[in-house]
């Protein structure tokens, strides 16, 4: 047998296999042993998921699910036990239908479905995933002026903006990949703060598993926030389109020879292991939610702080407040702030991405971060123009709360019809061929739907209300 490697062939794919006409992977699935050290092994198992459960606890994120911890202690951590199989079953059907389909979730809507919603739903997305650049950029900045409080704000903002921008358009794909992943390991931070904090025994197991609800204006628009901010539009378009970037450019990628047998059993594979990496992703994300509900509510409520508008007042008002064993409350500030800049520089591209993403598919521009900027221009302006314009936010000195608040609304809305599409796709064997939903996983879906709803009609009105 010859040693010599099979060469790449710059299709990678056969037109054979997807039920849509799109080309199929023929490289081995995610996760197949390889002779590589323990991390490479385990950054070629983990993919799209866990990048974008990470990317879900931005900056943002971490404001939100702070003030409801520090506003109702733990009564809100019921949220992130009962958010997390609404959160794998769409962040499912949304990479099942890049992975089979080989096109982002806007491209499939825009051939099959109506593209005046899509238009409508994208161009909303994109002002939205703009305003949350600007507040993470925003709390990014004075998380790190908190660290080291002699830096100016301004030289912080317009270095991070900058700098995560220069990540995006310059480094390769293959490496940038690689980056997302390694900044996923941010969430160990909340967890590690939690640890500090200390468990609280059979009170908070319940605390998780009976929901507790307070029919209150300040409770059911905390329900409405961490639920928007944790199913956001800006996910769907991320990991339907990453999928693709992975089976395109990732290792794996090569042509290997096979009949069409071996060819469906390799796409069962990758879609086995597209599961296995989406539900630990968002099961990532769920545990860094609970952890920062637990310790904000176990300290902040607890010493009578029930107000937290940003990441960084809550990574500042630990410091004084815990008190485990010496120096706890500096160690406690630190980890949580570091979490903060972790997440920040993998939900900062995400947001920007996703968006390019959203919009290139749209119109049916070149798109992808394996493109460099002269072959894929539209795609990576839009890139540009989301990120500076969310770092001009702040130097206008546009309230962050009042631009969440506005995001939160606009994810809301947003989010009920692309859920709906990504059903509809989801079930057409047209599209989907063999690949289709199960019962389990539209029953999840709709409750998703009528969740959704629910949320954003409460979010309609309580922004109507002021």
């Amino acid at each position: 047998m010859s040693s010599k490697p099979s060469p790449p062939d710059p299709a990678r794919t056969t037109p054979a296999v997807r039920p849509s006409g799109r080309p199929v992977l023929l490289g081995p699935p995610r996760g197949r042993p390889q002779p590589l050290p323990q991390l490479r092994r385990w950054l070629r198992v983990v993919g799209p998921g866990l990048v974008t459960g990470a990317a879900d606890d931005d900056p943002s994120g971490i404001g939100t699910y702070s003030q409801a911890g520090a506003a109702f202690g733990t009564g809100q951590l019921w949220l992130a036990l009962y958010m997390l199989p609404l959160l794998i079953a769409v962040q499912e059907m949304c990479a099942r239908i890049g992975l089979v389909t080989g096109t982002g979730l806007a491209a499939v809507v825009r051939r099959h479905y109506s593209r005046r919603v899509l238009y409508v739903a994208v161009g909303l997305v994109l002002v939205a995933n703009t305003l949350n650049i600007g507040a993470d950029l925003g709390a990014m900045a004075a998380t790190v002026q908190l660290l080291v409080p002699v830096v100016p704000f301004l030289l912080l903002l317009v270095t991070l903006s900058l700098g995560i921008l220069a990540l995006e358009v310059f480094v390769p794909y293959r490496r940038y990949a690689v980056v997302l992943k390694l900044l996923a390991l941010s969430l160990l931070a909340y967890v590690a703060t939690g640890l500090i904090i200390g468990p609280r025994g059979v009170a908070l197991i319940r605390a998780t598993v009976v929901p507790h609800l307070e029919l209150t204006p300040t409770f059911l628009a905390l329900v409405v926030g961490v639920l928007g901010t944790t199913i956001s539009p800006y996910l769907f378009f991320w990991q339907a389109s990453e999928e693709v970037e992975e089976l395109a450019n990732g290792p794996s990628s090569a042509r290997r020879p096979g009949g069409l047998r071996q060819q469906r059993l390799l796409l069962l594979a990758q879609i086995r292991a597209l599961r296995i990496d989406t539900a630990l992703g968002m099961l990532a994300s769920e545990v860094a939610t609970w952890f920062i509900i637990f310790t904000t509510g176990s300290v902040l409520h607890t010493h009578g702080i029930t107000n937290i508008t940003t990441a960084d007042q809550a990574a500042a008002a630990l410091e004084p407040l815990v008190h485990t064993f010496p120096y706890a409350g500096l160690f406690a500030k630190v980890i949580f702030a570091v979490g903060i800049l972790g997440v920040g520089l993998l939900g900062i591209p995400v947001l920007a991405g996703s968006a390019a993403y959203a919009v290139a598919e749209a119109f049916h521009w070149h798109e992808g971060l394996a493109r460099n900027f002269l072959q894929a221009p539209g795609f990576y302006a839009v890139i540009g123009t989301a990120t500076l314009v969310g770092m001009g936010l702040n130097l206008l000195r546009i309230n962050p709360i009042l631009a969440l608040v506005y995001s939160a609304v606009i994810n809301g809305v947003v989010a009920v019809p692309l859920l709906v599409l990504i059903l509809l796709v989801a079930n057409n064997r047209a599209i989907m061929g063999g690949h289709t939903n199960g019962r389990l996983a539209n029953a999840v879906g709709t409750l998703t739907v009528l969740a959704m709803g629910a949320a954003a009609i409460a979010a309609v009105v309580l922004f109507v209300r002021g």
